[in-house]
């Protein structure tokens, strides 16, 4: 049978290969015979990977290590590891969820990838609204600065901080499926695709924490539309491990929303539409309160 998929023997790097869509994606890749780096906080758990590096992604200096420690060239770059920001403040919350990324891709793998490479991550349908003018001038001048410490600065330098660490992940969302497009210039010259797959609410380790954040599970599973259900963390993976593949060797700049219709159906006007977050109001509102 041909091998359709084509990760035989490729190099695949997987951020947040602990568990969830992540652990999900590991699993598929080496069943596919790819050589999979695993990177995460916890233990990576998944017989047959080539290594399990420790990495703590909101610290730049332990992504250098982690990099080190892989093979030169990469094939692919899966990038899935997020948290929630109910246990970490805004700042962390942001630099795991999108400074690691903007960092991994702009000084990492520009020189460790060629043609024929891929690379694709897990946003969220949480970061809908992302091409709207007023989230775009919150979010961009963290995503246009320069390296780790010019994100952080530039974070560091507007009210954002002051949100709570729940607020920091709309935010990274937002930023992450803009910063998709924004990367075709860099790597689609280079005959390197980029990606992303927006996932709907999906049944991982962070559920209990999306469901406290949602107000509870009937809140959690208004927004699963016609489904009915939380996605697997499967359903998640399966899709990431497509775009990456040669199988999608025409695909690149697509943010591919995986939630059973429920944005396409907002869109056309079919169902009640969620709001998206404003990040301008946000801030005005913090702002606002500052005065006080």
């Amino acid at each position: 049978m041909k091998d359709y998929f084509g990760y035989s023997g490729k190099v695949c790097v997987v951020t947040g290969a602990a568990s969830g869509m992540g652990k999900a994606t590991a699993e598929m890749l080496v069943d596919l015979g790819a050589q999979v780096y695993g990177l995460d906080w916890a233990e990576v758990k998944v017989e047959g990977i080539a290594k399990y590096i420790h990495t703590d992604l909101s610290q730049k200096d332990s992504i250098d290590q982690a990099f080190g420690e892989i093979p030169a060239h990469i094939d692919s770059f899966f990038g899935i590891a997020g948290v929630s920001g109910s246990k970490t403040d805004f700042v962390t919350t942001t630099k795991i969820d999108l400074i690691s990324n903007k960092y991994i891709c702009e000084e990492i793998l520009p020189s460790r990838m060629s043609e024929g490479g891929s690379i694709a991550f897990i946003t969220s349908t949480g970061g809908n609204g992302w091409e709207k003018e007023g989230n775009k001038n919150v979010y961009l001048p963290i995503v246009q600065a320069n390296g780790w410490d010019g994100a952080v600065e530039a974070l560091n330098k507007t009210l954002l901080p002051h949100l709570p660490g729940t607020l920091g992940y709309p935010f990274s969302k937002l930023a992450m499926n803009y910063y998709t497009i924004q990367l075709q210039a860099t790597y689609a010259p280079k005959g390197i695709r980029v990606n992303a797959v927006l996932p709907g609410s999906t049944d991982t380790g962070l559920k209990d924490e999306f469901t406290a954040m949602a107000g509870g599970e009937e809140a959690l599973l208004s927004h699963t539309g016609y489904a009915k259900r939380l996605a697997e963390s499967r359903e998640m993976a399966e899709p990431i491990v497509f775009l990456n593949s040669p199988m999608a060797s025409y695909i690149s700049g697509e943010l591919l929303r995986v939630d059973y219709a429920c944005t396409a159906e907002e869109v056309a006007g079919l169902a009640q539409p969620v709001q998206p977050i404003d990040l301008t109001a946000v801030l005005e509102h913090i702002q606002k309160m500052g005065q006080k």
